[in-house]
């Protein structure tokens, strides 16, 4: 099927069957009109269990360590094909088939470069550490750009590669320019850098001769950040007053608070510690609550207005709030235990977002076609894993 062979995309969402993978039209749907095609919705199902994900994440880290960190590319690899290989859609489970030796060239082409720009600036070597972060902020939008290159031609769905068709250019837009934009103009810009990176990512989204469309706007992504905004700001007040609180009650219970206290004594005590220490703490939770809302909305917004080809779209269920919920929960069992809980909270989060997503397609899904794409280069990807550049949506 080609690009000028396409269905008209209009007709999708008119008419949708009542089960995923099914064949039959909704009561009244009107899918015996010709020239109207008929909507079919694939839910996607996740089959990964703690149990099984922890013997796997637990050799990835004994061999990481035993070997120094040079398994890691072994291990991310080992990772994702587990997760990916457990994601079913429409009967099919995907694969990612990325070489971990390519990999390690990449990873350790970028861990000298960063062990020699610590080095540098330890040692006050500013003649050298300065360039190389400059070399690495003006590689940043080049490094994302064959990041998601390599991912795409990596990842693997009914035998079929996809693709990233998105150019350097327009990386330097999306990740240069609109960076650079909202580190200076902040919550102005940020909404909008935001949404110029999606858009560059779903846009460059290709599986055989389909190519992805992005039909969302900028105005969702600027509410998106007022709400993050308004979040941090209700949760600088909540600091305040609990360590507020804290402080008080300590100094009546420890007698520091009595009468005739110096003021000057008073702040030189452990009371204004703990009024620093519990609002700190407070507010870095009520941050991280905040980031964590635009990374589900975000997410949500995005799987609700992507396209591809023209004959498949994208929908989410999942509430961002739950996502929050999660991300707190799991944060929490992940410090009682020490880490051994990364696992379930992987796999329990992982279930929670793919339980809620499903694709709708006018046409069958064995039928896309295409060239098999190459794997590109795996520079891209090593720099993303290791200085932890985030280029999903």
């Amino acid at each position: 099927m080609s690009e000028s062979t396409l269905p008209d995309p209009h007709p999708l969402g008119r008419h949708e069957v009542a089960r995923s993978g099914t064949s039959q039209p909704l009561p009244g749907a009107l899918t015996s009109t010709p020239g109207v095609p008929q909507v079919t919705r694939h839910d996607l199902r996740f089959t990964g269990s703690a149990g099984e994900y922890f013997r796997l994440w637990i050799v990835n880290v004994a061999l990481t360590l035993v070997t120094l960190g040079l398994y890691l590319p072994w291990a991310r690899v080992r990772t994702r094909q587990y997760f990916y290989g457990h994601t079913w859609l429409d009967g099919q489970n995907f694969e990612y088939r990325a070489n971990p030796s390519a990999l390690l060239r990449g990873y350790l082409l970028v861990g000298a470069l960063f062990a020699l720009y610590s080095f540098a600036m330890q040692r006050e070597y500013y003649w050298l550490g300065l360039p190389l972060l400059l070399l690495y902020v003006a590689l940043y939008p080049w490094l994302v750009w064959r990041s998601l290159r390599f991912q795409a031609a990596n990842t693997v769905h009914r035998g079929l590669n996809f693709s990233f068709h998105g150019t350097a250019g327009e990386s330097y837009v999306a990740y240069g320019a609109a960076n650079v934009a909202a580190s200076i103009a902040g919550i102005f810009a940020l909404p909008w850098a935001w949404f110029m990176q999606r858009q560059y990512q779903v846009k460059g989204l290709g599986y055989g001769q389909a190519r992805g469309h992005f039909r969302g706007d900028v105005a969702p992504f600027y509410l998106i950040g007022l709400t993050s905004l308004g979040l941090s700001l209700a949760g600088g007040l909540v600091a305040l007053l609990l360590g507020g609180v804290v402080a008080g009650a300590w100094s009546a219970l420890s007698g520091e608070l009595r009468a005739g206290t110096d003021v000057e004594d008073l702040l030189d005590g452990p009371t204004v510690l703990i009024f620093l220490g519990v609002a700190y703490v407070s507010f870095l939770l009520l941050y991280t609550v905040a980031w964590q809302y635009v990374r589900g909305a975000t997410m949500k917004y995005v799987l609700n207005n992507a396209e591809l080809g023209g004959v498949v779209r994208s929908g989410a269920t999942f509430s961002p709030w739950g996502l929050v919920w999660l991300g707190v929960t799991n944060s929490l069992a992940q410090v009682v235990t020490l880490g051994l809980a990364t696992p379930w909270a992987a796999i329990r989060r992982t279930r929670y977002v793919l339980d809620g997503v499903h694709v709708r397609t006018i046409a069958d899904l064995d039928h896309f076609r295409g060239q098999a794409q190459q794997p590109g280069s795996a520079l891209g990807e090593a720099a993303t894993e290791l200085l932890d550049i985030q280029v999903g949506f």
